[in-house]
């Protein structure tokens, strides 16, 4: 039954690389409000853990490359009532 099937991220990314290169598609790229919007729950639970939004921003400067600022974390951070929306 697909409600049982779980997906991990390197399963996901794979899948939808595929997918995408089926169709012709080039990478996809995230802008920084869709990014943040994506890794809301990591934040959630760093901020649970004593992290402040500048710590935050500075873990995916080191783990991407690409430099946020606690101000964008804030800014585009989205509320857990306003997560996931379709997988209720």
């Amino acid at each position: 039954m697909a409600d049982e099937i779980a997906f991990t991220l390197p399963e996901a990314l794979g899948a939808q690389k595929h997918l995408r290169d089926a169709l012709g598609l080039g990478e996809e790229r995230f802008p920084v409000p869709a990014f943040v919007n994506m890794i809301s729950d990591e934040i959630e639970q760093l901020r649970a853990a004593g992290k402040s939004d500048d710590d935050i921003a500075a873990l995916v400067e080191q783990s991407s490359g690409h430099a946020l600022t606690g101000r964008d974390i804030e800014r585009y951070y989205t509320p857990v009532e306003d997560r996931h929306s379709n997988e209720r």
